[in-house]
């Protein structure tokens, strides 16, 4: 592991879980031999492997605020770097238009209401008309009761006969429709009813979102619009997030994020503060790879944080992969191919094993008295 150029590694001392960092320069021995060529020995020293990442530093729970209707933003009702609780107003849209479907929303509650339950309720007449067909067919049911009486005694002429009965089924049907009219028509009300009353609190909750609130406990980092602004309910009003913990955002190469998982320990600079080198652990691992940049987004968060942290702030990490003592070690300049040396013999073939941003690790092959030489640049 290195950050910066040159032939170096980082020898962790477990003791002081990582406060302290060793840099060892790798001994190289320059020897003049045939033709001037570069020549080295093998190293033993420690070497780390690790995936090189740039850095953003964000809020955790970082989110962007948007109001639900469109309109102005009317008052700004916290400033940026305030602390807010969940629940806390942040901005205030005006809107009209709610306003006065509201309002339409509650005349045809109160409409719909009165034909109902009111005293001139649509119902109310079907009950009238109810109760007058009902009086109707009484009065055929008894006057043709009488005369089936009299017409089964042989008294009085069949047309009177039948005349009392078709009068008496008449009403009866009559008396049936509207009882049938009455409960289709008290059902269509009361459906009315209850969707003005689902309107009419849709209205209402509507209205309640003109105040955009803080969702957690937090800081606003940003307020995007001034009053008198126009807002859509697709665009921000204000940048919410957590004020006491943040998080790494570390973009990888498609290559490396196979080598990434759960726990790894972060190694990482920051602009801010030139020099210091902090430590974290891997959090997260998004699955979705940015199809712009071909990488992948991982979280890590710090085993512990600066005194100071702002949105934003950037730098350059490294995850560590993998770490190994009393290796043998030799720069990666050195290697011919992917597998060769040159050595006083010719190539010889050799076996790596970890690699740093300029190191690798020889597991077989040569040994630490094994001179080797540079290869020539094509």
């Amino acid at each position: 592991m290195s950050f910066g150029k040159g032939w170096f590694s980082i020898n962790f001392d477990e003791t002081t879980r990582m406060s302290k960092y060793y840099y060892l320069l790798f001994p190289l021995l320059f020897l003049s031999c045939n033709g001037g060529e570069e020549k080295i020995y093998p190293k033993v020293t420690n070497i780390t492997e690790s995936v090189y990442s740039s850095v953003t530093i964000q809020p955790d729970s970082l989110y962007q605020a948007y109001g639900v209707v469109n309109g102005i933003v009317e008052k700004n009702l916290v400033e940026e770097g305030q602390l807010v609780k969940k629940g806390d107003p942040l901005v205030q849209i005006v809107n009209n238009n709610p306003k006065l479907t509201a309002e339409n929303a509650r005349v045809a509650l109160e409409l719909a209401r009165e034909n109902y339950n009111g005293s001139a309720a649509i119902l109310g007449n079907i009950e009238k008309e109810i109760e007058s067909a009902r009086l109707k067919y009484l009065n055929d049911s008894i006057n043709y009761s009488r005369q089936k009486k009299l017409w089964d005694q042989n008294i009085g002429s069949k047309s009177t006969f039948e005349n009392r009965q078709l009068a008496f089924e008449l009403s009866k049907s009559s008396l049936e429709v509207l009882e049938n009219k009455y409960r289709q028509t008290r059902n269509e009300l009361r459906t009315k009813l209850e969707q003005a009353e689902n309107n009419y609190k849709a209205t209402q909750i509507t209205n309640t979102d003109f105040t955009v609130e803080s969702k957690i406990n937090g800081k606003v980092y940003a307020l995007h619009k001034e009053p008198g602004e126009l807002v859509t309910s697709q665009q921000p009003v204000a940048s919410v997030g957590r004020a006491d913990k943040f998080v790494i955002k570390m973009l990888v190469d498609e290559v490396d994020i196979v080598k990434i998982q759960q726990d790894q320990q972060v190694l990482l600079t920051l602009d801010a503060y030139p020099g210091k080198v902090f430590t974290a652990r891997v959090s997260k691992i998004y699955p979705e790879k940015d199809q712009r940049n071909q990488t992948f987004l991982v979280e890590a968060l710090f085993e512990k944080e600066p005194k100071v942290l702002y949105p934003g702030l950037s730098g350059e990490a490294n995850i560590v992969i993998e770490k190994k003592e009393n290796a043998l070690v030799i720069p990666k300049d050195f290697l011919v191919g992917a597998g060769h040396v040159k050595t006083e013999d010719g190539l010889t073939e050799v076996k790596t094993g970890l690699e740093s941003i300029d190191s690798v690790e020889i597991r077989s092959g040569i040994t630490s008295k094994t001179a080797i030489y540079k290869p020539e640049e094509e």
